[in-house]
């Protein structure tokens, strides 16, 4: 079975022998299964009408997370459970509570993405929970509907939460015990032709670290793959040829996380979803900026250690896991070493990673006394955009005097990077409005951003000049509070 892909779509067995590594489930679905109900629209994940959910067992328990089809590599489902927009209805004919609620709101107007919509709210609705607006707001994030339909649609989330039926205690049984039958123990290898160039193509998908270390240094010039969230583009958009890919997604222990009174250690495996619930228990700020990290679905399928293994100078958690002072654990064979985030990143395109090593776990430091901690997003959306610029202010002020200052910005530099003339500025001072001026003069000896499609550099200055004073501003209230969206965050 080395070389067999298995998975459950409507309860059958799929067995696939060596396919395509790089082949997409949308792909998939469409053009081998012919299961059209998964719509392909931009095919870089932005648009979210293929959106399928996928189910797998964690710690015992069905989860069930929406995911973009199109940048999804194909192998990836192995041991999961893959459901589309075409398995949601009954064999009687009977339309799933989610289905019904869109038709009893007239949510579907052009049709188009409205197989994406149902795929989100049914990924909600199996998660159970409360329907507030808010939670509809960010689950529809990533299904963009052109007719402008969006009301209808919140409305039939409500409703399908509402209609909720309960759970069929046996048929999960059943199910659960099947994925766990399917999880493997061994190292998958894929290896298939390409059907343009005629080349081999390979595909391994490890599950202990001690495997995915051997892996990397034996094909050091491999793509390393997690969520795919980048490197799906790579394929669809870019049209890569990807002769050796290691996936890191069966890696258990890289999905990790471990808390000491210190810190939090967060394997690189570990998703956006899973991490920004885990960092706003200790930074509100930072589970706000990871709440407007681009949707639902490619924060399911995304991981953090893959935000900042890419190296991108816009990636949304770098700034701000410097300015708290993260570390960055890389891991070559069987050794490990430790460096300060902001060290990883040389300039753009290359990363202090060698060949043969990849990214192991982020060590954040958790909040100490006295610290003042915000971050900020600035993009022409709030939802599913790319910064011009994010900023983030680590501050350390006792009996109003700065003692520690830690900024860092993306967007204004070739790399993620610390503001250090502007930090100089203010560590000593008094913490006031003449301070930050300062400081905020002194940031232009950091940065020379450039000016590009989403912003001008002199803008790109002026927004991180005034982030400084935002940060300012709102620490030195009494309630210590800020207004984000349509909700106050607060900060100890």
């Amino acid at each position: 079975m080395y070389g067999t892909v298995r998975f459950l779509l409507d309860g059958e067995l799929y067995e696939l022998v060596n396919p395509d590594p790089t082949e997409t489930v949308l792909g998939f679905l469409r053009y081998k299964l012919a299961r059209t109900g998964t719509k392909e629209g931009c095919a870089e994940g932005d648009c979210g009408a293929c959106t399928v959910v996928i189910g797998e067992v964690v710690d015992e328990e069905m989860r069930y997370r929406a995911v973009n089809a199109c940048i999804l590599f194909l192998p990836t489902l192995d041991g999961k459970e893959l459901i589309t927009v075409e398995s949601l209805k009954a064999k009687d004919g009977t339309l799933h509570p989610v289905q019904q609620a869109i038709v009893d709101t007239h949510g579907s107007q052009c049709g188009f993405c409205t197989p994406g919509f149902v795929m989100s709210l049914y990924a909600m609705y199996e998660d159970g929970g409360p329907a507030t607006r808010e939670r509809l707001n960010d689950t529809l994030a990533g299904n963009l509907c052109r007719c402008t339909g969006y009301g209808p649609l919140v409305e039939a989330g409500m409703r399908a939460q509402e209609a909720r039926v309960p759970v069929d205690h046996m048929a999960l049984k059943d199910k659960i015990e099947s994925l766990i039958a399917l999880k493997r123990h061994e190292t998958l290898e894929l290896t298939a032709k390409d059907p343009v160039s005629g080349g081999e193509k390979k595909y391994f998908a490890p599950v202990t670290m001690d495997a995915l270390a051997d892996l990397v240094e034996a094909y050091p010039d491999a793509t390393i793959l997690a969520g795919g969230t980048d490197v799906g583009l790579w394929v669809t958009k870019m049209h890569k040829e990807l002769s050796v890919v290691i996936y890191t997604g069966a890696v258990a222990a890289l999905k990790e996380t471990r808390e000491s009174g210190e810190s939090v250690e967060i394997g690189a495996g570990v998703s956006v979803s899973d991490g920004m619930a885990l960092l706003g228990k200790y930074y509100p700020d930072m589970g706000e900026l990871y709440r407007r990290f681009a949707s639902v679905q490619i924060r399911n399928s995304g991981t953090i250690g893959g935000n900042i293994a890419n190296g991108s100078p816009i990636g949304d958690s770098p700034p701000a896991l410097i300015a708290v002072g993260a570390q960055l654990v890389l891991r070559k064979g069987a050794a490990e070493r430790t460096m300060p985030l902001e060290d990883y990143f040389i300039e753009y395109g290359k990363q202090d990673r060698a060949p043969g090593e990849f990214v192991a776990r982020i060590i954040v430091p958790k909040p100490v006394e006295n610290q003042r901690f915000r971050t900020y997003k600035i993009s022409k959306r709030f939802d599913q955009d790319i910064s011009a610029v994010c900023g983030a202010f680590g501050l350390t002020i006792v009996d109003g005097i700065v003692e520690d200052a830690r900024i860092a910005f993306g967007g204004m530099a070739a790399t993620p990077k610390r503001a250090t003339a502007a930090e100089t500025a203010l560590v000593g001072k008094e913490w006031t409005a003449e301070a930050v001026e300062a400081a905020m003069e002194a940031m232009t000896q950091d940065y020379a951003p450039i000016s590009d499609m989403r912003a001008s550099a002199d803008y790109r200055m002026q927004v991180a000049q005034n982030l400084l004073m935002k940060a300012f501003v709102e620490t030195t209230e009494q309630t210590d509070t800020r207004l984000v969206g349509d909700k106050e965050l607060a900060h100890v």
